[in-house]
C-alpha cells in the first residue's frame, strides 16, 4: 500500500466529516421534506464520487460501503425526518457523524463493561419480516465476542498464508477459501469499526451477523442472519415505501411480495456499484443476477407461506441444508468469481505483503533503538 493511498484516504474522510458537519448544521434550519432533500443531494453525490479516489480493496472498499451506501441511505431518510439520524433531536455532532457512516446505533444509558455484541436487557430485540409483517426476531442473539473475533482474525491470517500455495490447490477450493475469507473479513471490519465508535462515543454495537450457516430458509438468511445492518437500512428506505405504494393497489397482505423483490433489485444495484469501486471494471450482470434470483426465490417462498398459512413446513434440518446449499451454490456461480475478475484477491494480497513488510521494518527499527539492545 503506497503512502499516496493513505494520504488520499485521510483526505477523503476529512471531506466526509466536513460534509456531515454541514448536514448537522442544517438540521434545525432547513425543514423536513423536499427542501431538505435538495440541500442533502449535493452531499449524496459527493459521497458517490469520493470512493473513486481510492484504489485499495480494504481502504477503498470499506469507505465505499460506509459512505456511498450506508451514509447516503441514512441521509436520504434524514431528509424526510426518518431513520437513526432523526431519532434523537438532541444528538451531538460526534454522534451524528459516527451514526451516519458506521454500523452503529445510539444506545440510551449504555451499561458499563458490556462485552461486544451483548445487548442491553432493557433494549428490545431486533425486528424482522415474517410473512411481510414486522415481528420480534425469534432467532438467538449473536454470541460474538472478543474471543470469537480473535479466532476469526487468526483464521484470516492463516488463509492469507495458504494462498501462497494456491498453485497446488484446486481452483474450486480456492473459491471456497475466498468465501470464508470474505465472510470473516467483512464481519471483522464491521465489528472493529463499530467497537471503536462504541469505545470512543459510548454507543451500542449493532450486531452484523447471526450465524448465517444455521439459516433454515431464505427469509431467515436474508432477514435475520446475514449482514443485518444492510437489512435494517434497506427496510425503511426501500421495503416500506414500496409496500405502502403497492398496498393501495393490491392490498397490504400481498404488497409485501413486490416490496421484497424491489428491495433485492436495489441491493443488486448497490452491490454492482460496490464492485465497480473495488475493481473499476464494467458490470457484467452476474451480481445483479445473483440478487434477482434470490429476490425471486424469496418472494416465491413468502407467497407459499402466505398461501399455506404456515401449516406445512419442511423439517428444520432439511430446510437448513437446502437453504445453505442454495446460497453457496449461487454464490460460487455468480458472486465470488467476481472477486477474481476484479483482481481483488491479487491486490488484497499485495496489501497484506506491504503491511507485513512495514511491520517487520518497524519492529526491526524498534529493536535497534531499544535501550540495552546489543548492537552488531
Amino acid at each position: 500500500m503506497e503512502g499516496g493511498e493513505l494520504e488520499n484516504f485521510i483526505k477523503v474522510w476529512l471531506e466526509v466529516i466536513a460534509a456531515l458537519c454541514y448536514c448537522y448544521a442544517i438540521r434545525n434550519t432547513i425543514p423536513i421534506g423536499i427542501k431538505r432533500l435538495l440541500f442533502i443531494l449535493p452531499v449524496v453525490c459527493l459521497f458517490l464520487y469520493l470512493p473513486l479516489n481510492l484504489f485499495s480493496p480494504h481502504l477503498g472498499g470499506t469507505t465505499a460501503f460506509f459512505i456511498a451506501w450506508l451514509a447516503n441511505f441514512k441521509l436520504l431518510l434524514f431528509a424526510f425526518g426518518k431513520g437513526p439520524l432523526s431519532a434523537d433531536p438532541a444528538i451531538s455532532l460526534p454522534l451524528f457523524v459516527a451514526v451516519s457512516c458506521l454500523p452503529i446505533k445510539i444506545q440510551k444509558n449504555p451499561p458499563p463493561n458490556t462485552p461486544l455484541n451483548h445487548q442491553n436487557k432493557e433494549t428490545p430485540p431486533p425486528k424482522s419480516h415474517q410473512n411481510g409483517e414486522i415481528k420480534e426476531n425469534p432467532s438467538r442473539k449473536p454470541r460474538e465476542g472478543p474471543l470469537n473475533y480473535a479466532i476469526k482474525g487468526i483464521v484470516v491470517a492463516i488463509l492469507v498464508r495458504v494462498y501462497d500455495y494456491s498453485d497446488y490447490i484446486h481452483p474450486k477450493l480456492i473459491i471456497v477459501l475466498y468465501a470464508f475469507h470474505v465472510y470473516f473479513l467483512l464481519e471483522l471490519t464491521l465489528a472493529v469499526s463499530a467497537a471503536m465508535a462504541r469505545s470512543l462515543l459510548g454507543i451500542e454495537l449493532e450486531p452484523q451477523f447471526n450465524e448465517p450457516y444455521l439459516s433454515t430458509s431464505l427469509q431467515d438468511f436474508w432477514g435475520k442472519r446475514w449482514n443485518l445492518m444492510v437489512s435494517r437500512i434497506l427496510h425503511p428506505t426501500v421495503y416500506e415505501p414500496t409496500r405502502n405504494f403497492f398496498g393501495n393497489l393490491i392490498g397490504r397482505k400481498w404488497a409485501t411480495l413486490p416490496a421484497v423483490f424491489g428491495t433485492f433489485v436495489v441491493s443488486a444495484v448497490m452491490h454492482e456499484l460496490m464492485f465497480y469501486y473495488l475493481g473499476r471494471v464494467r458490470p457484467t450482470g452476474d451480481i445483479t443476477a445473483f440478487f434477482i434470483i434470490h429476490g425471486f426465490c424469496l418472494t416465491v417462498e413468502i407467497a407459499l407461506k402466505k398461501a399455506l398459512n404456515d401449516k406445512w413446513q419442511l423439517p428444520r434440518y432439511l430446510s437448513g441444508i437446502l437453504t445453505v446449499a442454495f446460497v453457496m451454490t449461487t454464490a460460487f456461480w455468480l458472486f465470488f468469481p467476481k472477486f477474481i475478475e476484479c483482481r481483488i484477491d491479487v491486490r488484497a494480497f499485495e496489501e497484506y505483503a506491504a503491511v507485513g513488510a512495514w511491520l517487520r521494518n518497524a519492529s526491526e527499527s524498534a529493536l535497534r533503538i531499544w535501550p540495552g539492545h546489543s548492537r552488531s
